[in-house]
């Protein structure tokens, strides 16, 4: 496998990653910038707030598909599917471009939170467990109201799905899913303190 073609591809899916979707939607069609207003966050859940369900549900949709797009680029390497060596390059690309959705180079390295971006990742690696997890999301958000809680109880059941459900045995994706409740929570951090508190704005 050449590696100029894999740094190619890294940095392609941080390009991709990079795409500030919901700044991009406040700013063109509405003059705002949703950064400037509400949490301050540049994800879908501060689009929905600021702009509303109009605004909010393509910036989702094209945060979801562009790491699914980068995740996707493995099949431009002659890899077979669903190995390690598929796996990893699956991981380190979609883990690529959730870093530039969380730093993107485009708008100042302040971007979102990467949820909708892992579950791109997520969707082109293991779509039974993200289907799964994006459900425990939708109940707990319909019963709590807090998308913040929501995200963080999903991500926190993603790794019991992969590794009791789909019962991978490859190791990097075992760690992936682990990791990728760790990050949730680190990034919630603020969340988890207004939650405790009772300041935690709920979404209806």
């Amino acid at each position: 496998m050449e590696p100029t073609y894999v740094i190619i591809a890294v940095l392609v899916s941080y390009l991709l990653g990079s795409i500030p979707t919901s700044v991009w939607v406040g700013k063109i069609f509405y003059g705002i910038d949703v950064r400037q207003c509400g949490s301050g966050n540049a994800g879908t859940t501060n689009t929905f707030r600021v702009l509303g369900a109009k605004a909010a549900i393509p910036v989702f949709i094209i945060d979801v598909l562009k790491a699914y797009a980068a995740a996707q680029l493995v099949h431009f390497f002659p890899c077979l599917p669903h190995t390690p060596n598929y796996v990893n390059l699956q991981l380190l690309f979609g883990i690529v471009a959730v870093i530039g959705h969380i730093f993107p180079i485009y708008v100042g390295f302040k971007g979102g939170k990467g949820v909708a971006s892992l579950l791109g990742v997520t969707l082109a690696i293991v779509p039974m467990s993200a289907l799964l997890a994006f459900s425990v999301f939708v109940v707990v958000l319909l019963i709590s109201h807090y998308v913040s809680l929501g995200s963080m109880i999903a991500g926190c059941s993603f790794p019991i799905f992969v590794i009791f459900v789909e019962r991978t045995s490859i190791v990097s994706l075992q760690v992936f899913s682990i990791l990728f409740a760790i990050l949730l929570l680190v990034t919630h951090k603020e969340n988890i303190l207004r939650l405790w508190h009772g300041e935690e704005k709920k979404i209806f």
